[in-house]
């Protein structure tokens, strides 16, 4: 199979299309033609070698944590998939034609969703519900402020925070005002005006996506008592605020959730943008892209 492989870690340019050895289907495994991978940014620092203390990666390596395909085979011991069959999943060496996956991690795609745009959702739509029903444990009546909202895994956030019953707030760059008006939130907040987040009055909960000094004032929004959940770790003045609990999150696979946020996105009720689609040998430009920032997600098509 083509496959797309670093042997060295560095900048964009060390991602290879390659030909590899095709992956098997061995106990409790299905082997899925990829129809599409997604490029997420924990991709990318694992590509330049940044993860190496948490989450080390042997050389040489396929990428990849998202993908969406069809069933080729299915190894010995699954039930409940069989050849044919759509499905997506949050799984690993996915930048490839073909990819050996545990059923336990798949979801089957809704009929009326796109096999090719169901790649962008596994690891944004699972984040986003757990960093509210997980981490938060937000509920009925709370009210939430999603840092990072018009994100893929801010967005996934803001739904489930609905679903769950929160008022919820959209916190957004002040250039993206307009745009959030397109959210189901109940509100919408530029949280880089210091004016609109001195006026903000403090929430229950505030579920980050963001980086760099904005969770530090953010922060300073959570009532006592209150939750800061982060998908980005805790913010470097946690230690100022003991009356707030801070859940630094990392998020992880949960079939069943991905199948629930899959639906939503097939019933319209969750849209998770897709920025780009690129062809397999394009994974640098990819990469360069994702660091550079893009609007939505980008997807390579084997």
């Amino acid at each position: 199979m083509k496959a797309v492989v670093i042997r060295e870690f560095g900048g964009p340019d060390v991602l290879k299309l390659e030909d590899y050895p095709d992956p098997v289907a061995g106990p409790g495994e299905v082997l899925v033609r990829v129809a599409a991978a997604g490029i997420n940014p924990i991709d990318t620092l694992q590509r330049a070698g940044l993860t190496k203390s948490f989450n080390p990666v042997p050389l040489p390596a396929i990428l990849g944590w998202d993908l969406a395909g069809t069933i080729v085979a299915v190894g010995p011991g699954v039930t409940g998939f069989a050849a044919g069959e759509k499905v997506l999943a949050w799984a690993f060496h996915t930048y490839a034609e073909f990819c050996a996956v545990k059923a336990g991690l798949l979801a089957k795609i809704p009929p009326s969703l796109d096999p090719v745009a169901a790649a962008a959702l596994p690891l944004v739509t699972v984040t986003g519900n757990q960093l509210i029903s997980v981490a938060s444990e937000a509920s009925a009546g709370q009210t939430v402020l999603v840092s990072g909202a018009l994100g893929s895994v801010g967005r996934s956030a803001v739904f489930t925070a609905r679903e769950r019953g929160a008022t919820v707030i959209a916190g957004v760059r002040s250039t993206q005002l307009e745009e959030a008006k397109n959210l189901a939130a109940d509100r919408v907040v530029a949280i880089d005006d210091d004016a609109a987040l001195a006026a903000l009055a403090q929430v229950d909960i505030v579920a980050n996506t963001v980086r760099g000094t904005t969770p530090e004032r953010l922060l300073e929004k959570v009532r006592e008592g209150g939750t800061f959940a982060s998908v980005t770790g805790a913010p470097a003045n946690a230690a100022s605020f003991p009356s707030v609990r801070i859940v630094p999150y990392v998020s992880r696979q949960d079939a069943a959730t991905l199948a629930h946020m899959a639906e939503a996105v097939a019933t319209n009720r969750l849209a998770i943008p897709v920025e780009r689609k690129l062809p397999l040998a394009d994974a640098a430009a990819g990469h360069a892209a994702v660091e550079k920032g893009v609007a939505g997600k980008v997807l390579l098509l084997p």
